[in-house]
């Protein structure tokens, strides 16, 4: 397995592959890898003739620069991960790599950089508005930002995301259709822990009782799935609202039922139309969201 750091490196040994014609897969991550994450390698690996990862903690997309310095960096078992995978290539560039001095004063001065459109307009509308974007503000600018960056860096043919993300899976569709990037965009299942709590790297910098009491949030979500075409959503929310708020360690920041497409919060179950419940709590000092597709 090949690991590159600068993208003079990254582009050479691409063009090689692509005068060979051959299908590239791309699987973007921000390192502190586990099974979720090697499952979109092996999903690529299906398809795709060559896949590359990059691992890059994007300091643009956090809100809070307490969280950004406490976010794992694993390089080193990373790769090793990835090579037992069987992933091609490893893309881990140093921050200035990737951004210009200038474009990460304007994030220290929480001014919201548009520069990575290249001259053409994105607007994510009310994709941004509900769920992650109310909560963090310019959070979905930065990982457009970065997103778009290794976008064309890489040229892949495919991209492939894990869908518990799935609010800044639809951003990055979105992204991708108005900049017109001929890439395909796959969405991967979530991968769960035994007790059913969505696998994320979030979950290292969990004690032993919160990650058993984490699995109330999947079990909640799944409740809800269940009971969809049987109760009202009001009920549906009121009662696994209720469940959550029991629960001393937990902290509901939202949980909203909304069209899979638009991200809009639904009054009443519409069978024609796919719908989503998306979750964020905090459980101690730990953030953590989860979705379960409904229909």
């Amino acid at each position: 397995m090949l690991i590159i750091n600068s993208i003079e490196q990254l582009k050479n040994h691409l063009n090689r592959i692509r005068d060979q014609k051959k299908i590239i897969g791309f699987v973007p991550t921000m390192g502190a890898l586990h099974q979720g994450h090697i499952s979109l390698i092996e999903r690529a690996k299906t398809v795709c003739d060559v896949v590359i990862c990059s691992i890059f903690v994007n300091p643009t997309q956090f809100n809070d620069l307490s969280d950004l310095e406490k976010y794992p960096r694993t390089l080193i078992t990373d790769c090793q991960l990835l090579e037992t995978a069987k992933c091609d290539s490893v893309f881990a560039p140093e921050v200035l790599e990737l951004y210009t001095k200038e474009e990460l004063e304007l994030k220290k001065q929480k001014i919201e950089d548009k520069s990575w459109t290249k001259g053409k307009t994105v607007d994510f509308g009310d994709l941004e508005k509900v769920m992650e974007g109310a909560q963090r503000p310019g959070h979905f600018n930065g990982v457009a930002q970065v997103v778009s960056k290794l976008f064309r860096i890489v040229e892949p043919d495919k991209a492939y995301f894990g869908q518990k993300d799935f609010q800044q899976l639809a951003i990055i569709r979105s992204m991708v259709k108005q900049l017109e990037m001929p890439i395909e965009i796959i969405a991967c299942e979530i991968m769960r822990e035994p007790n059913g709590l969505a696998m994320s790297s979030r979950n290292e910098r969990l004690t032993k009782e919160e990650r058993v009491l984490a699995a109330v949030i999947s079990k909640t979500l799944f409740k809800i799935k269940a009971d969809c075409f049987l109760k009202p959503i009001s009920d549906l929310l009121k009662g696994a609202e209720e469940l959550i708020r029991s629960q001393p360690l937990l902290t509901l920041e939202y949980l909203e039922i909304v069209d899979s497409e638009t991200l809009q919060p639904i009054n009443a179950i519409d069978p024609s139309k796919s719908a989503v419940v998306c979750i964020a709590v905090k459980l101690g000092a730990v953030r953590l969201i989860d979705n379960v597709v409904l229909y």
